[in-house]
């Protein structure tokens, strides 16, 4: 378990409603970091949250997908190449 890093808190909180933000944040909380190959975990649970772009029913999918494979999730975020700590910067940079 690992609780998102406040960049991502702050990024889910301007993609999803406050009630869906509050159950998101919990998910990602809730995940077992082991589960996803020793990966960063920002960058997996940022993956997630992108992938999303907003309704719960796409993160609840995005979901299902990480418990099937973790890396399609990351490729679904745009985050599973070489540059993805400069994409995920920028994805989280404040705005």
């Amino acid at each position: 378990m690992a609780e998102p890093s406040r960049r991502l808190t702050s990024r889910i909180d301007r993609d999803f409603d406050a009630g869906t933000s509050t159950e998101i944040i919990g998910q990602l909380n809730a995940l077992d970091t082991e589960f996803y190959g020793g990966q960063n975990v920002e960058r997996v649970q940022a993956a997630l949250v992108l992938s999303s772009a907003g309704p719960w029913r796409r993160f609840a999918a995005s979901l299902r997908l990480l418990r099937t494979d973790w890396r399609d999730v990351l490729v679904a975020g745009g985050l599973a190449d070489e540059d993805w700590p400069q994409r995920l910067d920028a994805e989280l940079r404040s705005t």
